[in-house]
């Protein structure tokens, strides 16, 4: 990544508990190292801030906490470059939505939870790239017209949920794919590449290069091979 690239851009990370502390702290240094700022954020109920704990999954390991400050439900998603939802079981903590008092439960409020609006809102804006690594995908699932016909790679337990919310797999070699204004990964081990894409997607932005779809960024690449081949 070109040093300070991103000067002056704001990076967005929605997180909840069982977070993954090594992926969190990629965020912050990585994207810091080319100038952009890294707002950890969730829901705070109506507190000034709220402490969040690591994914346990080892026998023996500690918890990491971490102290979070700002309400997404308080800023303005268009005046982020990236919107970025964790990974691990962080998006589904994060579509919990509050039944109306008195009414039984309807399917349809599982897209009245505040999170999955913000995605939906950062979503119609093809400015904003959007970052879903790992489980993160599962943030759309409850506005599954989101992912109709987007090509992602996501963790293969959550790929069923992926796949019939309409999305299409890519089971990139790299881990990675990029389609147009959306970047996923599968894992939070391939956190590094996936911020490389996000913040190449960001540079095209700013530069005001096209957000080319998956296929659009086949053709590209396979027509720069065979120019090469001539030369």
């Amino acid at each position: 990544m070109n040093m300070k690239s991103l000067e002056g851009q704001k990076v967005a990370v929605l997180l909840e508990t069982e977070f993954i502390p090594d992926e969190i702290a990629a965020y912050q240094t990585r994207f810091a190292a080319v100038g952009a700022t890294v707002h950890l954020m969730s829901r705070l109920w109506g507190n000034s801030s709220v402490r969040f704990v690591s994914d346990v999954d080892r026998v023996g390991e500690s918890p990491v906490y971490l102290d979070v400050a700002i309400d997404f439900q308080d800023v303005n998603v268009d005046e982020y470059a990236a919107v970025i939802m964790a990974a691990n079981y962080t998006s589904v903590r994060l579509r919990y939505f509050q039944p109306v008092a008195g009414q039984p439960i309807a399917a349809a409020q599982v897209r009245t939870a505040p999170a999955v609006q913000l995605f939906a809102k950062a979503m119609a804006n093809p400015r904003i790239i959007k970052g879903f690594l790992c489980h993160g995908l599962w943030i759309l699932t409850p506005v599954p017209e989101l992912l109709q016909g987007r090509r992602v790679i996501c963790h293969e337990v959550v790929l069923a949920d992926i796949v019939n919310a309409g999305a299409i797999y890519v089971p990139a070699p790299n881990h990675i794919v990029v389609d147009g204004d959306m970047v996923t990964g599968r894992s939070g081990q391939d956190v590094d590449a996936f911020i490389e894409a996000i913040v190449g997607q960001i540079q095209h932005v700013q530069q005001g290069f096209p957000l080319l779809s998956y296929e659009q960024t086949l053709r590209q690449l396979e027509a720069t091979k065979l120019q090469a081949s001539f030369t």
